[in-house]
């Protein structure tokens, strides 16, 4: 059997091959072919919690399938959306459920949650309204005409060019949000476009008027690429999820040590602080785990664990791709030293023996070598 370290760098070193040989397994190509098939009728809460094949391939997407039985906690975490920061999946402490509700958002979307794109359904909506405030009926033949025309080719928009080259779309898009496509500077439309709005420096964000941001928001280039206009939570970027999820799931049915890596490695990104580590128990066991620490130390006040986890490592490297890489290698082999892979070699023979043929590699040795406590 491969040690955990090594086990690990041979899934992350290509995510997306060690993904297409999952896609291809046979019940989840079946399964996925059946959602994808499937979803987009849905219209409702009752339609999605009452069809057990999609319910539970959502909620495996998101991590959620050892609760994909409590249907009625669902219900009303979906039915109370995540737009006020009192609703139901806004204050449980685990983050999965509000990311649940705001991929499929019938509280917020209504029959279409899950066919709900910015660049179609909101841009749309607001055009409707900006139309009435420059005083035409939405109903007008005018407005109806040019949403049918827009609705029948943003789809084909693949890039901010696409988009500002086709005069009627870009009219129809800036006037959706009360700019006007004759007057706007095209230089800084293309900036805002380009820029997006995930960064707070970004030109679209430290514009005073805050239509550039939504503009921006709505034809999200920047963070979703030619996807921008087609991009819908409930479908394609759950069906990643669920095969990222499947992943993880393989690699722990024979080491688990693998699976935790996994999936720090993929919520890594998305730590803000400490308190986010210690309310997910993988999380906080990995770090323990890297720390060399007990599982013990899990009873301790969160405060003082919070303050031991900022003392020993710095949260930002999280974020830092070659940092997390260290990081994690530093995991793995700590890992391998509580749960060797082989039972020939003990704790002591990993830290001091020279490699052998069985149990640990030169791999594992080197990476141990080069970790810093």
């Amino acid at each position: 059997m491969l040690n955990t370290y090594t086990s690990y760098q041979l899934i992350a070193k290509d995510i997306s091959k060690s993904i297409d040989r999952i896609e291809k397994q046979p019940t989840v190509d079946r399964d996925t072919q059946y959602y994808l098939a499937n979803i987009t009728k849905v219209k409702s809460i009752d339609d999605f919690v009452n069809n057990d094949r999609l319910f539970k391939y959502a909620m495996k997407a998101y991590g959620l399938e050892n609760m994909d039985y409590a249907k009625a906690f669902m219900v009303k975490a979906l039915k109370e959306g995540v737009s006020d920061p009192d609703s139901f999946a806004n204050k449980l402490t685990d983050k999965r459920y509000a990311q649940f509700v705001r991929a499929f958002n019938f509280a917020a979307d209504g029959a279409d949650a899950t066919v709900y794109n910015p660049a179609q359904q909101l841009v749309t909506k607001n055009y409707a309204i900006q139309a009435q405030i420059a005083g035409l009926d939405p109903n007008s033949d005018y407005v109806k005409g040019e949403t049918t025309y827009y609705l029948a080719n943003i789809t084909k928009v693949k890039s901010v060019d696409d988009l500002m080259s086709n005069n009627r779309l870009y009219t129809y898009a800036l006037a959706a949000y009360g700019l006007d496509s004759a007057t706007e500077d095209k230089d800084l439309i293309k900036s805002v476009l380009q820029g997006g709005v995930r960064d707070p420096e970004s030109v679209a964000n430290k514009q005073a008027n805050k239509a550039y941001a939504g503009l921006a928001s709505a034809f999200n280039f920047e963070q979703y690429g030619e996807n921008a206009t087609t991009y819908v939570q409930a479908q394609q970027p759950t069906v990643d999820m669920y095969m990222r999820q499947t992943l993880e799931e393989d690699a722990g049915k024979t080491n688990e040590g693998v699976r935790l890596a996994l999936y720090f490695q993929r919520k890594a990104p998305d730590i803000t602080n400490w308190y986010d580590v210690l309310a997910d128990t993988a999380l906080a066991s990995v770090v323990r785990t890297a720390l060399g620490l007990p599982d013990s130390f899990a009873t301790a006040d969160i405060d003082k664990q919070a303050q031991l986890f900022g003392q020993k490592l710095d949260i930002k490297d999280f974020t830092d791709p070659d940092k997390l890489s260290k990081f994690l290698t530093r995991f793995t082999s700590m890992y391998e030293i509580a749960h060797p892979t082989s039972t020939a070699v003990t704790s002591v023979s990993v830290l001091f023996a020279q490699p052998t043929t069985v149990g640990i590699s030169t791999d594992l040795m080197m990476a141990m070598q080069q970790l810093k406590f």
